[in-house]
């Protein structure tokens, strides 16, 4: 679909220029010559991106921007300035501007800003598709848009409202949990009980109690009757986790179960009837398992009803975006944090990376770079150390910055090392934004730092 650009400038010929070149690049584009005009054509017409001068002849620019933002929290506003009025531009960033251009500017950069505004309008619409689909994203779990996500999402679609088993496989952090979670939530067991356990983590003498509960005086410590994890989970699903790791005495139990809907606690001499939903996963391969003979086979068949292969994050890799958009926005929300996402070289390295963790590890490691990002997008610098020998591996210069000149000796009597630092760094700065021709965005990207930390630094040292 043609996304839809609109132009808010009252100098004509910025305004027919602008149409014209973005037009040429396939873009629907509205014009306005005041902040009156442009709103009433957001009130007509849905619109991407606002390109919006703030000096307008009816009311200030960033007035126009408040009313948007307040309204269309899914346009992007681009302030279109004049060099002099960068501090105001800025302003226009704190109050929710996704960037902003200098008219003056090669036409390029704006092409290129308004590619990534939209690109991540793109993402966060889907992100709230999904959120809404979804009932929230399910402990950070996005379907994706994958043809073998694609497939899984009908899959677990057709599967929900029924009550049959469903065996879950693939690597651990694929999200089988959430999958089974998802399952669940789709189900006319949605309002009952989702109980999980995991079947690796509890000892073998206690899991049969955790799951068909026991009688008062079963054995010592049994002071008093206590339901099983099976009765909790009457009318509703129970999740077992890792479920080859069961002991054999267990399965032949929980086999029981599966075939006659029955419970007996230990020490009871009656049975409970229940009526469970069970999914149960693993992250290793089953059929093996039943060949190695530690997995029983009927118990096998008995899960298998119907089996969903979830890929690991190495395979899908056209939904990484999607997962990192998601991740930061989920702790963008509970951390109260603006990041805006990941720069360009950390997503390079992130699909070269392997990610054994899955999309567990890819949570955590978006987790982590949040606390320690202090700006606007998150830098190579943020991430974890692997990543660091992978930059290395990929673009050595790029791991260690190589100076053009050895660093002198250590003065017999010492230095003011804080001093030598300062200049350095004020050195580098003057230099990225000279070569960047005063792009603040370039001249960050250059540093591996933020444009906030590198304005930060600007004001500190004075730099205009």
């Amino acid at each position: 679909m043609t996304a839809t650009i609109l132009i808010i400038d009252d100098d004509e010929m910025i305004r027919s220029f602008f149409s014209e070149l973005l037009e040429d690049e396939g873009y629907e584009v509205l014009a306005a010559a005041t902040g009156g005009e442009g709103e009433a054509l957001l009130r007509q017409k849905p619109v991407d991106v606002v390109l919006l001068d703030l000096r307008l002849p009816d009311v200030d620019g960033l007035t126009v921007l408040g009313r948007i933002k307040g309204q269309e929290v899914n346009v992007h506003v681009i302030v279109l300035t004049a060099f002099s009025a960068v501090p105001t531009a800025v302003e226009a960033m704190k109050l929710g501007a996704y960037d902003y251009v200098d008219k003056t500017s090669d036409a390029s950069k704006l092409k290129l800003i308004i590619e990534r505004a939209l690109k991540e309008l793109a993402m966060q619409r889907e992100i709230e598709r999904l959120r809404r689909r979804s009932g929230g994203y399910a402990q950070g779990w996005i379907v994706g848009e994958s043809d073998e996500m694609r497939r899984i999402a009908r899959l677990v679609e057709k599967v929900a409202p029924g009550r049959a088993t469903v065996l879950l496989q693939g690597e651990s952090g694929t999200g089988k949990e959430v999958v089974a979670d998802a399952i669940h939530r789709q189900s006319a067991r949605s309002n009952k009980a989702f109980t999980v356990i995991n079947c690796a983590a509890i000892p073998e003498d206690l899991l049969e109690s955790e799951l068909f509960g026991f009688e008062e005086g079963a054995f010592t410590g049994a002071r008093r009757r206590k339901k099983g994890l099976l009765e909790v989970a009457d009318e509703g699903t129970l999740f077992l986790d890792e479920i080859a790791e069961m002991a054999p005495k267990m399965q032949a139990k929980i086999l029981r179960v599966l075939e006659t809907r029955m419970v007996r606690r230990v020490g009871g001499t009656s049975d409970v009837t229940v009526d469970v939903r069970f999914i149960a996963a693993s992250n290793r391969d089953l059929k093996e398992a039943v060949k190695q003979g530690t997995l029983r086979e009927d118990l096998y068949y008995r899960l298998g009803v119907v089996v969903i292969d979830l890929p690991p994050l190495r395979e899908r890799m056209e939904d990484l975006e999607l997962f990192v958009a998601a991740f930061v926005d989920e702790f963008n929300r509970s951390m109260g944090r603006k990041v805006t996402g990941v720069s360009s070289r950390v997503l390079k390295l992130m699909r070269e990376y392997p990610w054994p963790g899955n999309i567990r590890e890819l949570r955590n490691v978006i987790e982590r770079a949040m606390v320690l990002c202090e700006g606007e997008e998150i830098q190579p610098s943020h991430l974890p150390g692997d990543f660091s020998e992978l930059a290395a591996a990929v673009d050595p210069s790029a791991a260690t910055p190589q100076l053009s000149d050895p660093a002198p000796e250590l003065p017999d009597d010492g230095l003011d090392l804080e001093d030598v630092v300062v200049h350095l760094e004020r050195h580098y700065i003057v230099e990225a934004l000279e070569r960047t021709g005063g792009n603040q965005t370039e001249a960050a990207a250059l540093l591996s730092i933020s444009r906030d930390q590198l304005r930060y630094r600007m004001e500190k040292y004075k730099l205009t």
